[in-house]
C-alpha cells in the first residue's frame, strides 16, 4: 500500500475485525458490500480464520452472507478441519448446519473427524459423527478411526464411536492393551525427541484426563504434545463390545 493506509472496507479490515472477534465490525463491513469470501495476502479465507479462531458468531455470518463452507483456504485447508481440530465444537456445528460435508477432505487425506479423534474432542467428534461422518473411514495413514480413538485414549470419542457402529474393534482393543502397559509421558518425550532432537528439558502436566508434555530450550517452549491416559478404561469398553465382558 506503499505506507498509506488501507481504505475503509478492504479484507484488512475483515481480517482485523475477524481476529478481534468484533461481529458488529463484520456486520458493518459485509453491508459495505465486502466479500464473505475475502482472501488476505496468503490465501487464506475469513471463514477460515474465523473457524480456527473459534468465532461461531462471526462464522455464522460469514455463512449466512454467502461463504461457501467447503472453500479451501490457502488451496489445502477446511474450515471444518481447522474448528475440529481446535476443538471449537460450536463453529463445527455451524459450518454443518450451513452445509459443510462431514467427511470432506483437505491436504493430505486429513478429514475433520480425523483431527477430532487425534486430538480427543469428544463433543466434535460426535457433531461430525450425527451430522453423517463415516465412523469406519481410514484417516491418511489408513488406520481405522476406532484405533485412532484407543491409541489417543479418549474413552468419550471410544464410546460415540461404538454408538455410531464403528468398526475394526478388535485392532482397537489390542492397541488399547498396548498403551495400558506403557508409561504414556516416557512416550511423549521419545515421541518429541525423535521430533525434535533430544536435546533441552521435558515438562510434565497432569489434568484430569492425561497428560501433557513439553520441549524447552533456552526457555523457549520449543514443542509440546498431549495424550489422554483413558486406555483401561477403554479396553472394557471394547471388551464388554466385544461380549468378552
Amino acid at each position: 500500500m506503499n505506507g498509506q493506509e488501507p481504505p475503509i472496507g478492504s479484507e484488512r479490515d475483515l481480517f482485523t475485525a475477524v481476529y478481534a472477534g468484533d461481529e458488529d465490525a463484520v456486520v458493518r463491513l459485509l453491508r459495505l458490500g465486502m466479500s464473505p469470501e475475502a482472501v488476505d495476502e496468503d490465501g487464506q479465507t475469513a471463514l477460515y480464520a474465523a473457524a480456527v479462531g473459534d468465532e461461531p458468531g462471526i462464522v455464522r455470518l460469514l455463512l449466512s452472507a454467502g461463504a461457501a463452507p467447503d472453500r479451501l483456504s490457502t488451496g489445502s485447508d477446511l474450515p471444518l478441519c481447522g474448528a475440529a481440530c481446535g476443538g471449537h465444537a460450536e463453529v463445527v456445528r455451524a459450518l454443518l448446519a450451513s452445509g459443510a460435508a462431514p467427511d470432506a477432505m483437505e491436504a493430505f487425506g486429513f478429514t475433520a473427524l480425523t483431527w477430532a479423534l487425534r486430538c480427543g474432542h469428544a463433543a466434535v467428534a460426535e457433531a461430525l459423527l450425527t451430522a453423517g461422518a463415516d465412523p469406519n473411514r481410514p484417516g491418511p495413514t489408513g488406520e481405522p478411526p476406532l484405533v485412532t480413538a484407543a491409541r489417543r485414549g479418549s474413552p468419550a470419542c471410544v464410546r460415540s464411536l461404538l454408538a455410531h457402529g464403528a468398526g475394526s474393534r478388535g485392532e482397537a482393543l489390542a492397541e488399547a492393551r498396548r498403551w495400558t502397559w506403557l508409561d504414556v509421558a516416557s512416550e511423549l518425550r521419545a515421541g518429541l525427541g525423535r521430533a525434535h532432537g533430544f536435546g533441552g528439558e521435558y515438562v510434565m502436566r497432569r489434568w484430569a484426563e492425561g497428560v501433557t508434555v513439553e520441549l524447552v530450550r533456552d526457555g523457549n517452549v520449543v514443542a509440546g504434545v498431549d495424550q489422554g491416559t483413558g486406555h483401561a478404561e477403554i479396553v472394557a469398553m471394547l471388551e464388554g463390545a466385544l461380549g468378552m465382558g
